[in-house]
């Protein structure tokens, strides 16, 4: 009895000892808890050593974390350091991958229009920001976009997704936006052919063969008349997106979604290309090389004529620029529809470029979001948009790059990356409107200006055709993917059809196939997507 007493005795004395050990915790909890509110920021309650695994949807960003001063100092401050994970190949293939293992990575960083999301948001693998945010840092709230916010509301009220690079309609009348797209050629060919229009298809073919027959080489290497982007499975934004807006194609016509890829104006210049390519003047590397082969032969200047994203090719330039202020690419008036109207490009959308998300997989959510949170104000956008201490300085109370770090950045954009690591080397919740309203980007110059101002001219804003990625539950989904694939498809038939009547019977087959899996219905579905857009951002319908 003696000894039953005693047990019981040490067991009593041992539960108390938990309950208390317990509450205390929970007092801790509840302290902690008091203590977050939208004014402060969450990070600072804890600012040990932590590492993220932040998967990368693009297989082209050559940095790690750890390897330039601004991300060091940022590891210093929030005590969170960075494992990028950038697919080798395939980003779709090992996207996928990592879903059907579920092996999504702490936090994920890919475009807005990838039909992945909705895949994970179905599948319960995503935290909801708004929930992690009203949990463990309210600071959220307060740095977030309410009108981001509300673009990406999901219908369960749910928010799990934070863009960056996103412009609201009203940026566009209060900063010169421009869009990412401009027709270039280089410069000293296109003054020795006699600067031609390039605007009609045979303006354009006319010049292409002439620039072949006075350059056939450049330092030994053949010159490439004509490029674009990289093909890939589901198409070439080149063909699609860019060609289409310098056409001046229309996303709707009477307030209803236009097929694009159907218009006349269209088929005309793929033709055009078709007979580009008959002549030589399209090389079959065009069907093969991505960014980085891409980016090989711009720096070697071999490329006559591009139509292309200038603000990829930033390096490429200054190169060119540095051996030789007349090889450099130039913008000019490129292909134009048959009534020589004026390019429509695309600038910056409410939707932005990339969305942020955290997984499930990840194991401590609050700092997860508290550092997405740190990111986004305006203390994260200084820090990576100036760099560390000692990158910048403050002159007539304005801060900006030393000089030191401006004069590397225009000459050599990788080697700033590198050296320095701020402007956005990591990119990943940039806020341009932002930063560009704090006055902390360096302003564009010769050669970039250029290409820049030639795009701004043209650019508006098409947000509300933005985010129209139908939910992969839905049997329109598996339609847009089916419309997707073709592209990847038939754009190359078209190109490299031995014939122009070889080329209408594969238009022709394209656009009945497109029929018969029943188009129709993905813009039926689209539509009200579209609607839904209009009315968040207040436009008509039109």
């Amino acid at each position: 009895m003696k000894l039953f007493s005693k047990i019981t005795t040490v067991l009593m004395l041992f539960l108390m000892a938990t309950t208390l050990f317990a509450n205390g915790n929970k007092e801790k909890s509840a302290a902690a808890d008091v203590q977050l509110n939208a004014d402060q920021p969450g990070w600072k309650l804890d600012t040990s050593p932590i590492t993220f695994d932040w998967y990368l949807h693009f297989s082209w960003f050559p940095r790690q974390w750890g390897d330039d001063p601004t991300s060091r100092y940022v590891t210093e401050k929030t005590g969170v350091d960075i494992n990028f994970i950038v697919p080798a190949g395939s980003e779709a293939e090992k996207l996928n991958t990592l879903i059907a293992a579920d092996q999504l990575p702490d936090i994920i960083t890919l475009g807005w229009w990838e039909g992945q999301i909705n895949d994970m948001i179905d599948g319960e693998m995503l935290y909801p920001l708004d929930e992690l945010a009203e949990k463990y840092d309210p600071y959220f709230f307060k740095v977030a976009s309410p009108a981001r916010l509300g673009w990406y509301t999901k219908p369960d009220g749910h928010v799990y997704g934070y863009p960056n690079a996103s412009y609201a309609p009203e940026h566009y009348k209060m900063f010169d936006i421009p869009a990412n797209t401009a027709f270039i050629v280089r410069k000293d060919i296109y003054e020795a052919i006699g600067s031609p229009n390039m605007r009609t298809p045979e303006g354009f073919l006319n010049a292409l063969q002439k620039a072949k027959e006075m350059f056939p080489e450049i330092d030994g290497r053949p010159l490439i008349p004509f490029a674009g982007g990289g093909f890939n499975e589901q198409g070439n934004d080149t063909l699609e997106v860019f060609l289409q807006d310098f056409l001046a194609i229309p996303r709707q016509v009477d307030g209803k979604l236009y097929d694009r890829s159907a218009d006349p104006e269209y088929k005309t210049w793929l033709k055009t290309f078709r007979k580009a390519h008959e002549m030589g003047l399209i090389t079959p590397d065009a069907f093969i090389d991505q960014r980085p082969q891409i980016e090989e032969k711009q720096e070697q200047g071999r490329y006559f004529a591009m139509l292309y994203q200038h603000t990829d090719m930033v390096n490429q330039q200054m190169a060119l620029y540095q051996r030789d202020p007349n090889s450099i690419f130039i913008a000019i008036d490129g292909p134009a529809n048959s009534k020589m109207d004026d390019p429509t490009l695309g600038g910056g959308g409410i939707a932005g470029w990339t969305l942020t998300l955290i997984s499930k997989n990840c194991e401590d959510p609050a700092r997860a979001i508290r550092f997405l949170s740190y990111w986004m104000s305006e203390e994260g956008q200084h820090d990576f948009t100036l760099g560390a201490p000692g990158q910048w300085e403050t002159v007539n109370g304005q801060d900006q790059l030393t000089a030191a770090a401006q004069k590397l950045l225009i000459d050599d954009r990788s080697a700033y990356d590198g050296e320095y690591g701020g402007q956005q080397t990591f990119w990943m919740l940039m806020d341009n409107p932002f930063f560009e309203g704090k006055g902390w980007a360096p302003k564009a110059v010769t050669p970039q200006k250029e290409l820049r101002d030639w795009s701004a001219q043209y650019t508006q804003s098409f947000a509300q055709f933005d985010n129209l990625t139908i939910p992969g539950y839905e049997p329109e989904a598996v339609i847009a993917t089916k419309i997707a694939n073709m592209e990847g498809k038939y754009l190359p038939l078209l190109m490299t059809a031995e014939s122009d009547s070889k080329f209408e019977s594969i238009w022709a087959e394209w656009q009945q196939k497109k029929k018969e899996i029943n188009i129709q219905a993905m813009f039926d579905y689209q539509q009200k997507l579209y609607e839904e857009n209009c009315k968040k951002l207040g436009v008509p319908v039109k």
